[in-house]
């Protein structure tokens, strides 16, 4: 078994102190952390988010040697882990709801789902496109720079079926476009990213699939862009039974 350990140091306020590993074992590829990033984070509880962060004990593995398959699978909630040990959870549990005092709620009834990063403010997040869950879990909604400023190159992390994350910044281009036009129904007004479905896949629009997959020096990975979807909210092989919601 071979170990790559990578030590964090304390950062200033609303920074705490990283930890993380990550492990070969087999033909698993494990990152074991407490779930706190290496920089500096937004305070919390703020407004949009009332929650405290709070140290974790995370331990995800990921197939080593990801194998691509046929069929693409939507993912709820976390969909891979930075190199860092942070959590890249994109989506939201959260839909248009008129009669909560928020404007959004759990209640699915609208048809209309939260964007994560299009709803950044009502949602609290940091600098880091990052935000806290009700365990306290800090996790990413789109690309942090900071993360991007302490990797390994373009390698940012592992989805939760073992292929790399990389971002290029404008290098990969995400073939997602905003609808044109209104919406259909409430909350009305026009499509502006808000919610997941002002967006749609037009295939070929950009160099990425649906998955915001693509490949590099000639092996397949997701990328992390800039722009809708910003991390891939569908994955191509077997997901880790680590990152099954509620199992």
């Amino acid at each position: 078994m071979s170990c790559l350990l990578v030590v964090m140091v304390a950062l200033p306020v609303e920074a705490h102190q990283n930890a993380v590993k990550i492990l070969e074992q087999g033909n698993q590829r494990c990152i074991v952390s407490n779930g706190l990033p290496d920089h500096a984070m937004g305070t919390f509880p703020r407004r949009g988010n009332p929650h405290r962060v709070h140290a974790q004990a995370v331990r995800l593995c990921v197939p080593s040697g990801p194998l691509k398959g046929q069929e693409a699978r939507r993912v709820r909630g976390s969909i891979g882990v930075a190199l860092n040990g942070v959590q890249i959870r994109p989506g939201t549990a959260d839909w248009y709801d008129a009669r909560s005092r928020r404007g959004f709620s759990r209640n699915p009834a609208s048809g209309w789902n939260l964007e994560g990063m299009g709803a950044r403010q009502q949602l609290g997040m940091d600098r880091n496109n990052a935000h806290v869950d009700e365990r306290g879990l800090y996790h990413y909604h789109g690309i942090s720079k900071a993360l991007v400023r302490q990797g390994q190159g373009s390698l940012i992390g592992y989805a939760a079926d073992g292929f790399e994350i990389h971002y290029l910044a404008n290098k990969a281009k995400s073939s997602y476009r905003l609808k044109q036009g209104v919406r259909p129904s409430a909350p009305g007004g026009r499509y502006d990213g808000t919610y997941n479905q002002d967006w749609t896949y037009v295939a070929g629009s950009g160099s990425l699939d649906q998955c915001n997959g693509g490949y590099l020096n000639g092996a397949f990975v997701y990328f992390a862009t800039d722009h809708y979807p910003f991390f891939p909210r569908c994955l191509w092989g077997t997901v880790s039974r680590d990152f099954v919601v509620g199992r």
